[in-house]
Formats: C-alpha cells, sequence, structure tokens
C-alpha cells in the first residue's frame, strides 16, 4: 500500500457490512487508527484480521494527530476508523484528515454503511434532498432554538439522537414544528432493528412503559409552504406503522 491516511467506513451494526475494499486496507495497513479500539478489535477478530491498533477519540484527537502525521511521514499507511459509519461524520476524525491536508499528505476514502443515508431509504420521504442536522444540542433553550431553524426546510431532516433523550426530542419536535410526519430508525441492521413512521406523540405512545435503548436515528418530513408537514400524517401511506427486521450482527 502507498503511504497515506486511508478513512474506511466500518459497519453501524451488523459486523458482516463492511466492504471488500475495507478489509483489504484493515489487513495491510501498517496502522489502524481507532476511536475505541475494543471495538474496532472486534470486528477486526470477526474478519481474522491482525490487531495493529492506536487509539484516537475525542478526548486525545488533538495530542494523537501529530504522532499519526509522522508515521505517514515515514511511508506508513494508517487507516482511519470509528465505532461505526464514517470518520468525521458525528464522529471524531476531521481533525486528523484536516491536518494531514494541511501537511500535504495523501488522503483518501473507503465508503461504507452510513445510518443517515439508511434512514433516508427506510423513511419514504424523498432523498432528492435533505438537511442533515446530527446530534441536537443537549441544553433545553439551544435544542429549541436548533429545531426552530430547522422548522421550515422543504427538504426531509435526519438527527441523531440519544436514547435517554428520544421522548424529550419528540415531544419538542412536535412542540415547535406540529404534527409532522417522523421516522424513528433504532438500532439499524442490528437484531433488534426497529422502523417505526407516525406523528411525535404516536411513535411516544409507542415507546410508553419501554425503556429506550439502542442507538436512533430521526428523520422529520419536510416542510410546506405554510410550514407545516408537506405530507399528510391522515394519508394511509404515511399513517403510524412499525417494522423490526431480524438478524445478526
Amino acid at each position: 500500500m502507498n503511504p497515506g491516511l486511508y478513512i474506511v467506513g466500518t459497519p453501524i451494526g451488523n459486523l458482516q457490512d463492511i466492504t471488500l475494499r475495507a478489509l483489504d486496507v484493515l489487513r495491510q495497513a501498517n496502522l489502524v487508527v481507532a476511536e475505541d479500539t475494543r471495538h474496532t478489535r472486534k470486528l477486526m477478530e470477526r474478519h481474522g484480521i491482525p490487531a495493529r491498533l492506536f487509539s484516537c477519540h475525542r478526548f486525545n484527537e488533538a495530542s494523537r494527530t501529530e504522532t499519526i502525521l509522522e508515521r505517514i511521514r515515514a511511508g506508513a499507511a494508517v487507516a482511519l476508523v470509528t465505532d461505526s459509519g464514517m470518520p468525521g461524520v458525528s464522529d471524531p476524525g476531521s481533525r486528523v484528515v484536516a491536518a494531514c491536508h494541511a501537511a500535504g499528505l495523501p488522503v483518501t476514502c473507503l465508503p461504507g454503511p452510513s445510518a443517515v443515508t439508511a434512514a433516508l431509504a427506510l423513511c419514504g420521504m424523498g432523498g432528492a434532498a435533505f438537511s442533515f442536522a446530527g446530534f441536537l444540542p443537549r441544553k433545553p433553550g439551544a435544542r429549541r432554538r436548533r429545531l426552530q431553524e430547522l422548522a421550515t426546510r422543504d427538504e426531509p431532516v435526519v438527527f441523531f439522537e440519544s436514547p435517554y433523550r428520544l421522548l424529550r426530542t419528540l415531544e419538542e419536535i412536535e412542540e415547535v414544528m406540529g404534527p409532522r410526519r417522523v421516522y424513528l430508525g433504532r438500532e439499524l441492521t442490528k437484531q433488534f432493528e426497529e422502523n417505526r413512521v407516525g406523528t411525535p406523540l404516536e411513535i411516544r405512545a409507542a415507546f410508553a412503559g419501554r425503556a429506550v435503548k439502542g442507538e436512533i436515528v430521526l428523520v422529520v418530513s419536510p416542510a410546506g409552504k405554510d410550514g407545516k408537514d408537506s405530507v399528510s400524517v391522515e394519508d394511509p401511506a404515511s399513517g403510524p406503522k412499525a417494522g423490526r427486521v431480524q438478524g445478526k450482527s
């Protein structure tokens, strides 16, 4: 392999969801830079790849970046991965990538699974354009202001959310945006994958009495000309539905 930084997309859940090229790079790289070495070790062990791991996460990325650059300058091929999905997309990695660009070092990307595009495919709201909002702010005031900014978007809006804040976030979406159609994906590609479509109130009711667990992605339907949902929630094609896909991760 040529020296440089290889940004490698990894599975968002099911460990089989990885490209042949990504496996080749992980096998051949001189070093694999990982958000959580314990998590990445499981992926590599599943595919029979010896671990050559170096920790780099949001708490130490600044201090580890120069070491990574030194290894590349010395001729190393370095693979950059996060716990799931793409480095730098609501995950660490952007600092390392930017530093390599600034230093004139080669950078390439091996695309892979994405919770964002998976949710857009599953939500049935169209995918010609969309807004990705990442994680909403934790503080209530800042979160509400962000929702107000997004309320008039005429394309679907994709969020990531913590299971601990899900019910409150759904309540605030309805308060700020109205009874929009919302898609919720939980544990995508994993054994207990769950997909639901309905108003925020309907989805909250579906979780009543349940402990919310796992990784969650939300898609809120686009606003119409009047700022309300551009797709009627009374339309049979957009009414509250739920599904679960069984599989092994």
